[in-house]
């Protein structure tokens, strides 16, 4: 999927929604532990619910490699359900990956070849060489870690040296490594505010922001700050919305929880004039 391709997807759903597949085993409905593949029919009732919504799906992979061979069979079941049913859906595996060439080569054939993600999220801290294999496929995307929502980035991202933040090194450099066709970065809705600087380094590439709902990040500030005449954000939620209820009725819930995140998109995306 393209830069304009991805556009056209919010455009038409008035939705800049990533809906994180953070499917972790021991917070799933108890009526489906007692199925076959718990995690894969969990993702495909929560993806049939809000699809409508959605213009991504981001499965973060330690809670599918964590259940080893079972969890892989149900990631790879869950990309190729969302292929075969709703294949204008951009799919980000967030995988945060980062090591030597001859290791991302595999790690990106793993991810754009065996199992055909539009989109893998990477660590810059070894450099170019590690990032640029993943950036020699057709339509595929690299999302590199610029500045993340957790409390530890504090200990190495605002690191200054020549009145120059890491976050920012990260964001100058790269961009000689890909443009915003090939590149988005990951920048945390709990640090909304930042988000005024990063754009002055990075004014059209996409930005994937998560920390949205239960993180406690806030989409009106996201937006403010970050929302370009493109729209330029993926904003992804998780737990607010597919952990939003336990019950039979859990698929139901999260697309309640889906739509009223995609309203609240639609205003912000007609207040600046995208729709």
């Amino acid at each position: 999927m393209n830069y304009n391709q991805l556009f056209e997807q919010i455009r038409n759903k008035r939705s800049f929604l990533c809906t994180g597949l953070d499917s972790e085993l021991e917070k799933l409905p108890k009526h489906l532990l007692k199925l076959k593949s718990p995690v894969f029919e969990f993702n495909k009732q929560i993806i049939d619910a809000t699809a409508r919504y959605s213009v991504a799906y981001k499965p973060n992979l330690a809670f599918y490699e964590s259940l080893g061979i079972e969890g892989w069979q149900a990631l790879e079941d869950t990309v190729g359900y969302i292929r075969s049913k709703y294949p204008e859906i951009f799919i980000i595996a967030d995988a945060k990956r980062g090591d030597i060439g001859n290791t991302s080569k595999l790690y990106a054939k793993t991810f754009f070849e065996s199992m055909d993600f539009d989109a893998v999220t990477v660590a810059p801290y070894m450099g170019e060489d590690s990032v640029t294999p993943f950036l020699t496929y057709t339509d595929k995307w690299v999302i590199l870690l610029a500045l993340t929502s957790n409390k530890g980035a504090d200990d190495f991202q605002y690191y200054t040296e020549n009145n120059t933040r890491l976050f920012e090194h990260v964001l100058k450099k790269s961009q000689d490594w890909a443009d915003k066709n090939a590149m988005m970065y990951v920048v945390g809705a709990t640090r909304a505010e930042m988000l005024t600087d990063i754009r002055k380094i990075v004014p059209d590439h996409f930005l994937l922001v998560p920390g949205v709902g239960a993180q406690g990040g806030s989409l009106q500030e996201v937006a403010k700050y970050g929302m370009n005449e493109k729209c330029g954000l993926l904003v992804n939620s998780s737990r607010a919305i597919i952990f939003a209820d336990d019950t039979e009725n859990f698929a139901e819930i999260a697309a309640v929880k889906a739509k009223e995140v995609q309203q609240e998109m639609e205003e912000l995306l007609k207040d600046k004039g995208i729709i």
